[in-house]
């Protein structure tokens, strides 16, 4: 398996969809069953075999740092059952993107960090859970590898409807079937008529350094934000090869990012619970069966 233990994590959106509950707290820092989401994304990371992690954080982003600081109570009673002591092995780093100017940028900032290293970036408001086999991370760098890829992006199926929310991949030609697959084109947020698929970017890349000049060579898009999709557009024109990987049958996102999703997400791990989910379950069947 490849080793790559360089993880970026861009956490400095300012979830504004998610207001008020994001008025004095990070998106990422809501809890979804007993934990803040992004510490679903760090576990992911750690599980995947990363040592060393930059988080971008912004604004307001304070709450992240306090959660992964391990004080001296770290190795206690109390900083286990807060989950503190699982930062073991893991080096966190910090930087800032005062301003909001778009993904792109904010993994520009960690160019330093990667060095002429591969690398990974995950965001830190979606939540990949895989309930069965490989992980769709352990896939990707696989492919990563084989492939010799410039970039290896996860991607999941989404409803024609919602491809204006998401970066969307083209297929190179008979591949669209494919579970590893090269990608021929992506377009951000597209008018569903004009989406070229309906596999969006699931939140998971991996990268060589070669990213990092495609960024200082993009300028604003979709948004007047500078758009990861635009960097990796880049790569495509310059003969790179990009690969997608399917999310697979077990495997589901959750996407932090609007209410709809979010309660969704809050109501699958209330129900997976190991402890109350039986509880919860009765409850939420009782809770449904009452008039309205």
């Amino acid at each position: 398996m490849p080793i790559v233990k360089k993880a970026i994590l861009p956490a400095a959106g300012l979830g504004t969809r998610l207001l008020p509950a994001t008025k004095a707290q990070p998106k990422e820092m809501l809890p979804v069953g007993r934990k803040p989401t992004v510490q679903y994304v760090v576990e992911e990371l750690q599980a995947g075999g990363v040592t060393q992690l930059l988080i971008v954080s912004g604004q307001q982003k304070r709450a992240l740092e306090d959660h992964f600081d391990v004080g001296p109570d770290g190795g206690s009673a109390e900083g286990r059952e807060s989950g503190a002591d699982w930062l073991a092995g893991l080096e966190i780093f910090y930087t800032r993107q005062s301003v909001p100017e778009g993904l792109a940028r904010a993994i520009g900032l960690g160019e330093g960090f990667a060095g002429e290293e591969s690398f990974i970036v995950a965001l830190g408001d979606s939540i990949i859970l895989s309930a069965d086999g490989e992980p769709v991370l352990a896939r990707m760098l696989r492919a990563h590898e084989e492939r010799q890829a410039a970039a290896t992006i996860a991607v999941e199926t989404v409803p024609r409807e919602a491809v204006q929310h998401y970066g969307v991949v083209k297929p190179a030609a008979r591949q669209e079937n494919d579970d590893v697959f090269e990608i021929e084109d992506l377009v951000e947020k597209p008018k569903p008529q004009e989406a070229p698929s309906t596999l969006s970017v699931a939140a998971r890349y991996v990268f060589t350094p070669v990213i990092f000049e495609a960024i200082r060579n993009i300028g604003p898009g979709a948004g007047g934000e500078y758009q990861l999709t635009d960097a990796i557009r880049l790569l495509l024109a310059a003969g790179l090869t990009v690969v997608g990987v399917r999310l697979g049958a077990s495997e589901r996102r959750y996407d932090i990012g609007n209410f709809a999703s979010y309660f969704r997400a809050c109501f699958d791990f209330s129900l997976a619970d190991p402890e109350l989910g039986e509880d919860f379950a009765a409850y939420a069947r009782e809770r449904l069966e009452r008039p309205r």
